[in-house]
C-alpha cells in the first residue's frame, strides 16, 4: 500500500517543476552583425545598333556602347551587400563588374559604393551617411539605374555629378512615416529614388567617386524634398542645390587647350523636381541652373560659363496579370559644359525617347527604347561636331 501511494505522487512535483520551467522566459540570443547582413543584385545587358541612321552619334557619358565599333555590352553588373547591423549602424557596399573606363576597355571591377549610416535617435530619422554614396542632386541620379525607366540619366542633371557619387559626409533627417513612404514607393514599383530624407545637407570632395581631391576645398552640397498625397496620388517636389571648385585633371586636357593656372574652376548648380508618382499615370520632371567649366570653340580654352537644361517623362502604370508594362517617353535639353569629359567638353542636346519597359517578372526586365537625338559635343581635338540621328537601343535586366 505504501509503495502504491509512492508511485501516485510522485508525478506531481516533477510536473509541477516542468510548469514553472515553461513559465521562465527564454533568453533572447542576440544575432552577430553578420547574421543580418544581405546580398542582391542585376545585371544588364545592352544592344544600341538597330536602325541606327548615324554611326558617329554617342554620348560618352551615357553609354560607351553607342555608335561607331558599338555591340552587344554589359551595362552593370553589380552586387550588393547590405544590412541593418545594430540598431544605429547601417552598411551598404556596391561593387560593379562591369565598368568601362573608356570604350576600348570594358567591363572592369570599380567601387561603387561603400558607406555607413550612423542613426542618431532610435529610429534612425536623423543620421549622418559617411564614405562613398550618392551626391544627393537630382531625383534621377538618386534613383537606382535597376529602377529607372529610360537606359541613361538626362545629361543636364548627371552632368553634375559624374556616375552620381562621390566621397563625403552626409546628413539626412525624415520622419518615420516618411522613411517607410519611400521604401513603399520602390517595393510597389512605383519608380522611387530611394531614402536621401527629407532634408539632406553634406560636404564631398567634388572629383567624383574613385578619384582623389585635388584643391582641399569640399563641395557643399543641400536638399529639400518633400513627398505628399492627395486622394490616391501621391506628389513629390524637390530642391537642391550645389556649390564648390572642381580641379580640371590634367589626364582630361587636350596638348594646346587654354586653362585656368590652376585649374580650379567654379562649379555651381541649383535645380527643381517634380515627380507624379505613376498610379497609373506618373511625370517626373528636373531642371537646373548654374556655372562652371566649358570648352570655348572661339577662343581654344576653357572657361567658367552658365549652363542650363532640363527633362521630363511620361510614364503609365498597367499591370497585366502578374506582369508589368511601363510605356514611356522623355524630351531633354542641355546647354553647357560637361566637365569631367576631356577639355571640359561643350554640349547642346536635344533628344527625344520613346520606350517601354516590360516585366516579366520580379527577376526579369526588358525595356525598349527608341531614340531620336540631336548632339552638339566639341572640344580642342574636335571643336565642331554636330551629329543627328535616331536608334533603337535593347536592354535586358535581370535582378537577383
Amino acid at each position: 500500500m505504501r509503495l502504491f501511494y509512492f508511485f501516485l505522487f510522485l508525478p506531481l512535483p516533477l510536473l509541477s517543476q516542468q510548469d514553472s520551467l515553461r513559465k521562465i522566459p527564454a533568453v533572447p540570443v542576440e544575432k552577430k552583425w553578420y547574421e543580418n547582413i544581405a546580398i542582391r543584385g542585376y545585371a544588364q545587358f545592352r544592344y544600341n545598333r538597330l536602325f541606327e541612321t548615324n554611326e558617329n552619334l554617342g554620348c560618352e557619358s551615357c553609354d560607351r556602347s553607342w555608335g561607331k565599333n558599338g555591340g552587344f555590352f554589359i551595362r552593370r553588373m553589380r552586387v550588393i551587400i547590405f544590412g541593418q547591423i545594430s540598431k544605429n549602424v547601417y552598411l551598404y557596399v556596391q561593387p560593379d563588374f562591369a565598368s568601362s573606363p573608356a570604350t576600348d576597355r570594358l567591363h572592369f571591377g570599380q567601387l561603387r559604393d561603400a558607406y555607413i549610416d550612423v542613426g542618431l535617435d532610435k529610429d534612425n530619422e536623423f543620421r549622418f551617411r559617411i564614405g562613398q554614396s550618392k551626391v544627393p542632386y537630382g531625383f534621377e541620379n538618386m534613383q537606382s539605374s535597376q529602377n529607372r525607366l529610360p537606359l541613361d540619366r538626362a545629361d543636364a542633371l548627371n552632368s553634375a555629378v559624374s556616375n552620381e557619387r562621390d566621397l563625403g559626409v552626409f546628413f539626412y533627417w525624415a520622419p518615420k512615416k516618411t522613411r517607410e513612404l519611400f521604401a513603399r514607393l520602390v517595393r510597389d514599383g512605383l519608380k522611387g529614388s530611394g531614402d536621401y530624407g527629407v532634408f539632406g545637407l553634406g560636404v564631398y570632395n567634388g572629383q567624383t567617386a574613385n578619384n582623389p581631391e585635388l584643391n582641399n576645398e569640399p563641395h557643399i552640397i543641400t536638399r529639400f524634398t518633400y513627398p505628399f498625397q492627395v486622394n490616391k496620388q501621391i506628389i513629390e517636389l524637390g530642391i537642391q542645390a550645389y556649390t564648390g571648385k572642381y580641379v580640371i585633371p590634367r589626364t582630361n586636357l587636350s596638348p594646346g587647350v587654354k586653362t585656368n593656372a590652376d585649374l580650379n574652376y567654379l562649379d555651381r548648380r541649383i535645380a527643381g523636381t517634380f515627380v507624379l508618382y505613376p498610379q497609373p499615370f506618373g511625370i517626373l520632371a528636373e531642371y537646373t541652373f548654374g556655372r562652371g567649366p566649358e570648352f570655348n570653340k572661339i577662343t581654344g580654352s576653357i572657361d567658367e560659363r552658365p549652363l542650363q537644361g532640363g527633362y521630363a517623362t511620361l510614364n503609365y502604370f498597367i499591370k497585366l496579370n502578374k506582369q508589368i508594362l511601363l510605356p514611356f517617353a522623355r524630351y531633354q535639353y542641355y546647354r553647357g559644359g560637361k566637365k569631367h569629359e576631356r577639355d571640359a567638353r561643350s554640349h547642346h542636346v536635344r533628344e527625344l525617347e520613346l520606350g517601354a519597359e516590360w516585366q516579366l517578372n520580379k527577376n526579369f526586365e526588358l525595356v525598349m527604347n527608341y531614340t531620336f537625338s540631336r548632339r552638339r559635343f566639341e572640344d580642342f581635338q574636335l571643336p565642331t561636331n554636330f551629329q543627328e540621328g535616331s536608334l533603337l537601343r535593347i536592354q535586358a535586366q535581370v535582378n537577383f
